[in-house]
């Protein structure tokens, strides 16, 4: 009975069981990943990129990207959902909730901290001066992270002039998200159904050895 259960097991699952990644030292990368984690979620997915995908190589690039995609198309803060989908990828649901967990505890316990200072001393100038200087930094933070997920996710120039349409768009003539989002699927499917060579799009690290789970699981 146990061999039949086994061999109908999807690939994708007993991968994910013997990929040889303790479950600790998994922690420890998401402590470290919130931790590290500012200038919003363009800076959390960067912090998360370079990580998972050119440090550890624990996801390939192409199953990193194509889960943020949907991530973003789900409501509610899409770096968390991402964290949340690879912790669980590794380690099933325990590595989801601490991934999940680990990625909010950072913020919150800075957020109790400050308002309890608020709360205590009122508006404090010291630490209105903190955050006057943090803004340029986070700033800094979040351009450094468009142009880095920008230059993965960006293959061509038709890619790009997607993007800078849908900037555009959204930005001068304010046009809805979700009609932005189906403009650019409804492209790209036809684009794909073509068999255009712009629409194509492989996995990264070609010649490095591959990632724990690989883009083609």
């Amino acid at each position: 009975m146990t061999d039949i259960a086994d061999k109908a097991a999807p690939k994708a699952a007993r991968q994910r069981e013997s990929h040889g990644i303790p479950f600790g030292e998994a922690v420890k990368v998401w402590a470290r990943i919130a931790a590290l984690s500012f200038g919003g979620p363009a800076g959390q997915i960067a912090v998360m990129h370079r990580i998972l995908v050119d440090e550890k190589r624990w996801i390939g690039e192409h199953r990193f990207l194509h889960a943020l995609n949907y991530c973003m198309l789900l409501p509610g803060p899409e770096a968390q959902q991402l964290a949340i989908y690879i912790g669980w990828l590794l380690h099933r649901t325990a590595g989801g909730l601490v991934a999940g967990i680990l990625f909010v505890l950072p913020g919150f316990l800075a957020i109790l901290g400050l308002s309890y200072i608020y709360a205590a001393f009122g508006n404090v100038t010291v630490v209105e001066g903190l955050f006057f200087g943090l803004k340029a930094a986070v700033l800094a933070v979040v351009v450094q992270a468009v142009f880095r997920i920008g230059g993965r996710a960006l293959k061509n120039r038709v890619m790009i002039g997607i993007a800078a349409a849908a900037f555009v768009a959204i930005f001068f003539f304010r046009v809805p998200f979700p009609l932005i989002i189906l403009a650019a699927g409804v492209l790209g499917y036809v684009g794909a159904r073509s068999g255009s060579p712009f629409f194509r799009i492989g996995g990264g690290h070609k010649g490095e050895a591959g990632p724990v789970l690989k883009d083609e699981d």
